[in-house]
């Protein structure tokens, strides 16, 4: 057995889905274990044509790669890996980067919190996702499982794929209380396996203001 049985688990499953294609891979540079700031060890990110030509990124290390550490033997770690599917733009060649800065970003939140995301939870950002689309509307996500990985057993548990799905400001809050599967069920015509396109619009318009009555300082009198 290798010092990464986790680790060889999650390739398995993406060498049985994308054969002999090899992804564009970010290691950490600064890696949490070695008392750092990066909780995710790596992120591959795998060319798409189908079916809508994207990026699928995906996460090691939110589940147990080299061995058994938590308590519990049927889940691995925190239980999942992210994964996320970004449009790829015309002529575009190599995935960008920004999106494993994300994923560090919301790891570390998990690390730090001890708050780990379920499918049908959402979290808004204090603008874009994308710090270098300052134009563009998708400033939130929801989770997925993703819809080709979905779940996998590894030698230390179970780990689930869970799939960010960019949403707009206005899909966010409809999403909100546990409606993010209803509200995206609707849009699968739109959103194709959950691929997010930081140049789209909303999918849901914004609610029209509603008419409020004027305030009368004493009321209204009738005459005598």
């Amino acid at each position: 057995m290798s010092g990464r049985p986790g680790w060889d688990a999650i390739e398995g499953a993406l060498g049985e889905l994308y054969g002999e294609v090899e992804p564009r891979w970010w290691r950490a540079e600064d890696p949490w274990g070695a008392g750092g700031t990066e909780p995710l060890d790596g992120v591959c990110a795998y060319a798409r044509s189908e079916p809508v030509p994207h990026w699928h990124y995906v996460s090691f290390g939110m589940s147990e790669l080299y061995e058994k550490e938590w308590d519990n033997p049927a889940e691995s770690g925190w239980g999942f890996e992210f994964t996320f599917r970004l449009v790829r733009e015309e002529g575009e060649l190599r995935a960008p980067q920004w999106p494993v800065r994300f994923l560090q970003n919301l790891a570390r939140y998990v690390f730090q919190s001890g708050k780990r995301f379920e499918p049908g939870h959402t979290i808004k950002s204090n603008g874009p996702i994308a710090a270098d689309r300052p134009d563009s509307l998708i400033h939130a996500v929801g989770f997925v499982l993703d819809p080709e990985l979905g779940v996998l057993e590894t030698p230390f548990g179970r780990v689930e794929f869970r799939q960010l799905v960019g949403l707009t400001m206005t899909e966010y809050r409809a999403a909100l209380g546990g409606k993010l599967h209803g509200m995206l069920a609707p849009m699968s015509d739109q959103l194709p396996m959950y691929v997010t396109d930081m140049g789209r619009r909303s999918l849901i318009p914004e609610p029209k203001p509603q008419a409020s009555w004027p305030r009368w300082g004493g009321g209204l009198r009738g005459r005598a």
